[in-house]
């Protein structure tokens, strides 16, 4: 008897994760709120409707109009356009220090829980002593050690972002490579390399997206900070932590400056919260069952 291919019970499984997601209401909103944020962000030159860094003193601190839907800031800049802006940077910053994190942190993970041995206590011990540290309290410091730009604020993101995708790679390395396919691949003289890319990282890609799905979510919230605190972009260059920070010496003569960088950065680090609780809770391998 012949063995029936695996690829329709592999649609099988995807058409459930996918039936999972989508009656998950809040994921599902998260997902469109994400969507919408990266279209404005690749799109903010083309639908601002000013020159983020253009000033006009003629404008200073106007209240929202139709001119100006949320107002402009002490220098007569738009500050709708600013936060569109901003959306670039934040992003941009989110993503590329998560990939970067993503990238290194997998790759350590995967040393540590298949090799173990002493190469497994090092990094380990890495891991930990980075862990030690609070996020934000370790991002600060990097980014003061590195110095303000937006290149220093993703490095060190993704630095204090690293050691929990090798903590949570490692973990499931160590629960898969007991299981039997990876023995079986093992028998038939794979490579550790191959046993390792080709049939252990497949399996433990879902716990890799979701965790890196809810690092974003972290990593744009530390973007802020850090240009809040002037360690981030430095002005002119529009960012939501730099505008809250403006915003603070005006907050009784001009609440506006503030509610509109603060709600996006909310309305942000929720919807890829939400995205990451979704993505879970789908591809939990016990709702497979259900």
């Amino acid at each position: 008897m012949t063995a029936l291919p695996a690829v329709p019970t592999i649609k099988r499984e995807r058409n459930k994760t996918l039936r999972r997601f989508t009656a998950n209401r809040l994921a599902v909103a998260g997902l469109i709120v994400v969507l919408l944020l990266s279209v404005v962000a690749l799109l903010s030159p083309y639908i601002s409707p000013f020159d983020p860094a253009k000033q006009d003193f003629a404008a200073l601190l106007q209240s929202p109009s139709a001119a100006h839907p949320l107002g402009t800031d002490e220098l007569g800049r738009d500050t709708l356009s600013r936060v569109l802006y901003g959306a670039r940077i934040s992003l941009s910053a989110g993503l590329v220090s998560v990939a970067l994190a993503l990238v290194v942190g997998t790759a350590l993970g995967l040393i540590a829980g298949f090799v173990g041995g002493w190469l497994d206590e090092l990094i380990g011990r890495i891991i930990d002593a980075l862990l030690a540290f609070p996020f934000l309290i370790l991002a600060i410091s990097l980014a003061a050690i590195l110095g303000p730009s937006l290149q220093n604020t993703m490095l060190a993101i993704a630095i204090v972002t690293t050691p929990a995708f090798a903590r949570v790679t490692r973990a499931q390395v160590l629960a898969q490579r007991e299981l039997d396919y990876v023995q079986a691949a093992s028998a038939l003289g794979a490579s550790s390399g191959r046993t390792l890319l080709r049939h252990i990282l497949p399996n433990i890609s879902g716990a890799l997206i979701v965790q890196a799905s809810l690092a974003i979510a972290e990593a744009v919230l530390a973007e802020s900070t850090l240009s809040f605190l002037g360690l981030g972009v430095q002005p002119p260059t529009p960012s939501w932590g730099s505008m809250l920070n403006t915003a603070r010496g005006y907050l009784q003569t001009a609440p506006w400056l503030a509610l509109a960088p603060g709600v996006i950065i909310f309305l942000t680090v929720l919807a890829f919260n939400l995205l990451g609780d979704g993505l879970r809770d789908a591809l939990d391998p016990r709702g497979r069952t259900r």
